[in-house]
């Protein structure tokens, strides 16, 4: 791992939730409220609640498992198992859960992108189309 991989890495980890919900609200308002955010790069796990504006109940999404595959000139994200308190949700997440899903290049920020594949790469990829 790259020393520019290991900072990101830390200041990730060191990133305060309180900071991450708040930014997340601005950018919902008028849509939803994040209320809850849970993020472990290491174990490559998520957990996410949402209340939409007019709904009653809140929507939880939890990922178990997800990185980038490379092969040197592209990228792919995959997310090997999630699932939600909603059905609907589940239903659409039983759609891309399993499947490489190919990033576009993008010229200007392929640097970037090399730092990200670095830290998301996956231990054991499996190589799947989408």
């Amino acid at each position: 791992m790259s020393y520019k991989t290991s900072l990101l890495k830390l200041a990730i980890k060191c990133a305060p939730i309180k900071i991450i919900l708040w930014i997340a609200n601005i950018k919902l308002k008028g849509i939803a409220e994040l209320t809850v955010f849970s993020f472990d790069l290491d174990a490559r796990t998520a957990h996410v609640q949402t209340q939409l504006f007019g709904e009653a109940e809140p929507i939880d999404v939890w990922v178990d498992g997800f990185g980038i595959m490379s092969n040197g000139q592209s990228h792919q994200f995959i997310i090997q198992q999630a699932k939600s308190n909603k059905p609907w949700l589940n239903n659409i997440l039983a759609h891309i859960v399993g499947k490489a899903w190919k990033i576009p290049a993008i010229p200007q920020l392929a640097a970037q992108m090399e730092l990200i594949a670095e830290l998301l790469k996956l231990d054991h990829p499996e190589p799947q189309d989408n």
